[in-house]
């Protein structure tokens, strides 16, 4: 019997599917209940999509990696293991890279509608909270695709859904908890 069929897929796939549309109304309600400092800057409205989706992203490549590490016996041990290793570093190296750029390019945006912030102010909110983002959302990685090999459920089916949803989690209370660091709001 094939490992990929209709009913197996579905069956494999709504338990996730419930857990990540859970969490996802759970982000949408942090965001409703901090409106009122969200349309006092407006500019942080422009940065919240693309920053929160650069965790989500990059913590799903992460989870692609590893998950097709395990396929080929590769992954087997979390420690010093340097498909991990290279695949953390790599992920980060983009993520950060990522931050940098959502932040000048926000920044531009901003100056041009006349609705922006200092640079270095915008920046720091886009590093901690990127960081921030970033080590979380590859920690919850690694744990959820080591958990789903070892008790033999397909990384693919689990980490990726998992971890885009998490990463919006993740990425909308690390800009508010950036935003009260840098006493913003």
């Amino acid at each position: 019997m094939s490992y990929y069929t209709v009913r197996g897929i579905v069956g494999r796939g709504f338990p996730i599917l419930l857990v990540t549309s859970i969490i996802g109304i759970f982000a949408g309600q942090i965001l409703n209940f901090e409106i009122d400092k969200l349309v006092s800057m407006p500019i942080i409205l422009v940065l919240i999509p693309s920053l929160i989706k650069i965790g989500g992203d990059t913590g799903s490549m992460l989870g692609a990696r590893l998950s097709s590490s395990f396929h080929m016996g590769l992954g087997s041990h979390l420690h010093r293991n340097p498909v991990v290793r290279n695949s953390v570093l790599a992920a980060l190296i983009v993520g950060l890279s990522a931050c940098i750029f959502v932040g000048i390019m926000v920044w531009i945006t901003g100056e041009a509608l006349g609705i922006g912030m200092p640079f270095i102010t915008l920046m720091a909110l886009c590093l901690i909270a990127g960081s921030f983002e970033l080590l979380a959302v590859f920690s919850a990685t690694i744990t959820i695709a080591f958990a789903s090999h070892r008790f033999g459920v397909d990384p693919d089916d689990t980490v990726i859904p998992l971890i885009a949803t998490l990463g919006d989690l993740i990425g909308v209370s690390g800009i508010f908890i950036t935003m009260h660091i840098l006493n913003l709001i």
